[in-house]
């Protein structure tokens, strides 16, 4: 069996693409690496990238120079956890709350790491967790 070497992308749907982008771009401090009217990419740490998509503005193929992207798109609140630091998180709580984004709620984990969960604008929940969540985390 060939190796998957690691998630490159994830992506979520948002209502508002201009809102969803100031957020993960002013409020997260997110490096985007490429946006237009339908999608935004970011940079998440040199090793992942965070997709958002236009709901309903991908339900097309794409063409591009290199071939066709098929159509996607998704509905509902959905889910993504960032690693972060544990002598980070007490700063990104500070921020959070100082920017007036609600801590949903904190959670401590049996293997020593902690999650902090709160929403952003399009109410899909966000995840900051620190080492000590999962085996290989």
């Amino acid at each position: 069996m060939p190796k998957l070497n690691a998630v490159l992308e994830t992506a979520l749907y948002v209502d508002d693409l201009p809102r969803a982008k100031a957020f993960y771009e002013s409020d997260l401090g997110l490096p985007l690496l490429f946006g237009n009217q339908r999608m935004c990419a970011f940079d998440v740490g040199g090793k992942s990238v965070l997709l958002l998509f236009l709901r309903g503005g991908s339900n097309e193929p794409m063409p591009t120079p290199g071939g066709t992207i098929p159509p996607h798109d998704g509905q509902g609140p959905l889910h993504i956890g960032f690693a972060v630091s544990a002598e980070e998180l007490a700063d990104w709580e500070a921020l959070l709350t100082t920017r007036g984004i609600a801590i949903e709620s904190r959670t401590t984990w049996s293997r020593g790491g902690t999650s902090l969960y709160f929403r952003d604008p399009d109410g899909h929940l966000l995840e900051l967790a620190t080492p000590g969540l999962w085996a290989i985390y």
